[in-house]
């Protein structure tokens, strides 16, 4: 696996330097729209290096195919579902009313929960809490992704190809787990 053949396999230049014009091609060839792959291209180029994505081509495949997963190939920022099953769930911190539906499912990882959105808020010193709508900005969805990805390991479970502790740790369970293998093996394959 190596960066180049990905370049090969999305037709930009071949230098084995993973930047904009290769992200945009990829996050495209995944599903997203012109301006949001381009939007993607940019926060990834600056946080991907920042996040120790790009160390090495596992960490990247886990990540993009786990957010493949999550955001239907990249074409929502935002849970198609209302949000009201998450209505009163406490393990999320959705304790006021309204908050499973304030609070659903958003960016390209699908942030999930008062909970959250107040902990990756505080992190990056952006009041999601106040302002939740923010993460569905794909820009700012990415770099969320990117510090919910660090917080809680998933390079070192990428780093042993570990996709199944991976999407429990995303997911709280295996949801989506054979589409989540799927996009793991297509984006290896485009690597090989």
């Amino acid at each position: 696996m190596n960066f180049k053949n990905l370049q090969k396999t999305l037709g930009v230049v071949v230098d084995g330097n993973i930047g904009r014009s290769t992200l945009t091609a990829l996050f495209k060839k995944l599903g997203a729209n012109q301006s949001w792959a381009e939007e993607l291209a940019l926060a990834s180029n600056v946080h991907f290096k920042d996040y120790a994505i790009l160390y090495n081509e596992l960490r990247f495949a886990h990540f993009i195919a786990q957010l493949a997963h999550e955001s239907g190939n990249f074409k929502y920022m935002q849970e198609i579902a209302s949000g009201a099953a998450y209505e009163g769930r406490k393990d999320l911190g959705n304790v006021m009313a309204g908050d499973g539906v304030r609070f659903k499912g958003r960016g390209p990882i699908q942030l999930t929960g008062r909970a959250n959105y107040k902990k990756y808020g505080q992190a990056l010193g952006i009041d999601f809490e106040s302002h939740p709508e923010l993460v569905a900005t794909p820009s700012i969805g990415l770099l969320v992704a990117c510090k919910f990805w660090t917080s809680n390991a998933l390079n070192e479970l990428a780093d042993k190809d570990d996709v199944l502790s991976i999407t429990k740790k995303i997911n709280g369970g295996t949801n989506g787990l054979n589409d989540r293998k799927a996009n793991l093996t297509k984006i290896k394959g485009w690597m090989s």
